[in-house]
């Protein structure tokens, strides 16, 4: 049974929690807050392109003081007419620009053909050659396609962003770099690899996950003063930006002085078959680490003395059996089923003995291969799969689910229900209800064994403590990718280690390590 210690407080304040946090939109949702918008006064006509060319401009100074050349590529369309702006301020300052037109002129009487006319009558000149806009650049400013993009670029932009990539210079790029999908966060073909992105009115989420991780670099946002109830035409957001502080404070409350062991759930580990001892024993450290009041592990006889000696805080016991089991199922309030577990006769019957339990289950690892060949549906488990055990629980290949990660999170949970946390560059947590929540930490010295051990006992642990299942993803993803942005703002990315997070998590889960993590 569930720990009461956080419960209520937990499940009434989820959904408050969510709508106070960043929210995240589709393309079709931008274009109707924008449309919207220019129906109002204050935004009628070029003010929204002036401003979103100003904040850009903004950016860029901020961001490279030092820079006395910049060059602008602009398509034909809204995201070229903010480029034009930008230039036209750049020059007003006294900049050396030099802007290069890609894929012909803005339609006539657009309100980026108004931009490109404000900036040829300030003495302003365009080209058609890349390289020479290129050339000499201290910033390039990335102004070719933004939103519009619905295929790989072709022709004269898929060179332009091709060129850009190879000039050596840092790129600003305006919205979305371009070749982005703002959809899915996937790059179908050429994509710019920006340094700094700053995008416009609503947030969108092909932003924070995916391919975008890699080419959308440094992160600014600006609402351009579009009025709230412009925003509100978009509809209910898809996606919202977890934040890890906003979710310490509402679901991990100070403790009772009174509290006990008992208040905070008992984590069940199983798996650990022949030779994948540590995935058990760094789950079970995990679960914890993160305030399980107790922790246990199943696993082959011969891994428990070297557990016990190695985390003597955890309850080790030989299982060879699904019948072993019953002891250890019948104290237990959470399972966590999957790390080391194999594929084999160990494997399938501690699975099937997890499944026939009745209790809340963590799924990962081999967990979810197996139940990739036996597919089930339930509500009271949380499946953790990376992309390729997605893929496999889905029917589909790996490059399917990178390339639209939100399509595959609701996949997931339509088929076999529960939460569902995809994991990968901007990790995503999905009920079928709440928003898909999208997590902003974690970074690339994760991709080595034992990470995601580490992250099935901590939202296991976390569950065990009371917190609404999607709260504990959240909530877990979260401190697990802030963790490891802790231990590699200190040491570096290359080389760190799944057990590296343990001794962090506990400072970030009680907040006494303000500023250890970094968000997006």
């Amino acid at each position: 049974m569930l720990a009461p210690a956080f419960s209520a407080r937990a499940s009434n304040g989820i959904l408050k929690v969510l709508s106070r946090l960043e929210k995240l939109y589709s393309v079709a949702q931008s274009r109707r807050v924008d449309h919207a918008a220019m129906q109002q006064p204050a935004c009628a006509g070029n003010a929204l392109m002036e401003r979103a060319g100003a904040a850009a401009y903004t950016v860029m100074r901020r961001r490279w003081p030092q820079a006395q050349q910049v060059g602008v590529l602009c398509g034909a369309g809204n995201n070229g007419g903010d480029g034009y702006v930008l230039a036209r301020l750049a020059r007003s300052a006294g900049l050396g620009v030099a802007l290069g037109r890609v894929a012909g002129v803005p339609r006539p009487g657009s309100e980026a053909d108004a931009a490109r006319q404000g900036w040829l009558a300030c003495g302003g000149a365009e080209q058609a050659d890349v390289q020479a806009t290129l050339a000499g650049a201290d910033v390039v400013v990335d102004a070719l396609l933004g939103t519009g993009l619905d295929r790989p670029p072709t022709g004269r932009v898929a060179e332009a962003i091709d060129a850009i990539n190879a000039c050596g210079r840092p790129v600003l790029a305006l919205d979305v770099p371009s070749g982005l999908d703002a959809d899915t966060g996937a790059a179908p073909g050429a994509v710019v690899q920006a340094r700094a992105t700053v995008s416009f009115v609503v947030r969108k989420q092909g932003l924070y996950t995916g391919a975008a991780r890699d080419c959308c670099g440094e992160l600014a946002f600006d609402d351009l003063g579009v009025p709230t109830d412009a925003v509100d035409a978009a509809g209910p957001a898809p996606a919202a930006l977890l934040d890890l502080d906003a979710l310490r404070v509402a679901f991990a409350p100070p403790r009772r002085r009174g509290a006990h062991k008992g208040n905070f759930g008992h984590v069940l580990v199983l798996g650990g078959d022949h030779g994948y001892g540590g995935a058990v024993r760094l789950a079970g450290a995990a679960s914890a680490r993160a305030g399980a009041g107790l922790t246990s592990v199943g696993t082959r006889a011969a891994h428990v003395p070297a557990l016990i000696a190695g985390q003597p805080e955890l309850m080790a016991r030989g299982v060879d059996a699904a019948a072993d089991l019953a002891p250890l199922l019948a104290r237990a309030s959470v399972l966590a089923v999957g790390p080391g577990l194999g594929q084999g006769d160990f494997g399938r019957a501690l699975l099937g003995a997890a499944l026939d339990s009745g209790l809340p289950l963590v799924v990962d690892a081999d967990a979810l291969n197996l139940l990739a060949v036996d597919p089930q549906r339930r509500e009271d488990w949380i499946l953790t799969p990376h992309p390729g055990e997605a893929a496999r629980l889905l029917g589909i290949s790996t490059a399917q689910v990178e390339a639209d990660r939100y399509a595959a999170a609701r996949a997931l949970h339509a088929r076999y229900g529960g939460v569902v946390v995809l994991k990968g560059a901007g990790t995503l947590v999905c009920d079928g209800q709440a928003p898909v929540g999208v997590v902003p930490y974690g970074n690339p010295g994760m991709a080595s064994g034992g990470m995601g051990d580490v992250l099935t006992g901590v939202i296991a642990a976390l569950w065990a403590q009371g917190l609404p299942a999607f709260a504990a993803a959240a909530l877990g993803a979260c401190l697990h990718g802030a963790a490891a942005d802790a231990v590699a703002a200190r040491r570096g990315e290359r080389g760190l280690l799944a057990g590296d997070l343990l001794d962090v998590l506990p400072a970030l889960l009680n907040g006494t390590d303000h500023g250890a993590h970094l968000g997006a």
